[in-house]
């Protein structure tokens, strides 16, 4: 069988970057410019099928010039396979929203933004969704402070707690 890194190297060399294989899951880091494409690419073509998104997180390297990574996980209910894609970006550059392709990316963009602070182009609604509006910063920073505490917002005397 033919390994979905093949077939992305076949489509798309230029715009990968990196690429891996442990134990049967596939791992590349891609352009940013390219991420929509390409996970079109592996959501779409018979044989690949990469049909559901399992995860989407962010990753901070604070020493890196491009310090954050979104890593898009991703499985196949259809060759039960599993691909891992990264792409990099600077501080303060958006990445394009994928939530046209897989509606789950709604959520996970909304915590990668909540928690490092990554934007994404094109999401309907980026906002908070775990800590509340006023909070200051964002805590899975490697630079956010340790002791760091945030004031916490008087509760409404209407809403019984």
């Amino acid at each position: 069988m033919q390994l979905a890194l093949d077939k992305l190297k076949a489509q798309f060399g230029e715009s990968l970057l990196e690429t891996s294989t442990f134990r049967g899951d596939e791992t590349a880091v891609v352009t940013r410019e390219k991420i929509v494409t390409i996970l079109r690419f592996l959501k779409e073509t018979p044989g690949l099928q990469f049909d559901m998104m399992m995860d989407l997180g962010g990753v901070d390297y604070p020493d890196r010039e491009e310090r954050f990574e979104v890593v898009y996980h991703l499985y196949s209910t259809v060759t039960h396979k599993r691909i891992r894609l990264k792409i990099r970006t600077k501080e303060g550059v958006p990445v394009p929203s994928i939530t046209t392709l897989y509606k789950a990316a709604n959520w996970f963009e909304r915590e990668a933004f909540d928690m490092f602070g990554i934007r994404f182009d094109g999401h309907p609604n980026l906002k908070r969704i775990l800590l509340f509006d006023e909070f200051e910063g964002h805590p899975l920073r490697k630079d956010y402070p340790v002791n760091k505490r945030p004031r916490v917002p008087t509760p409404d005397p209407l809403i019984k707690l």
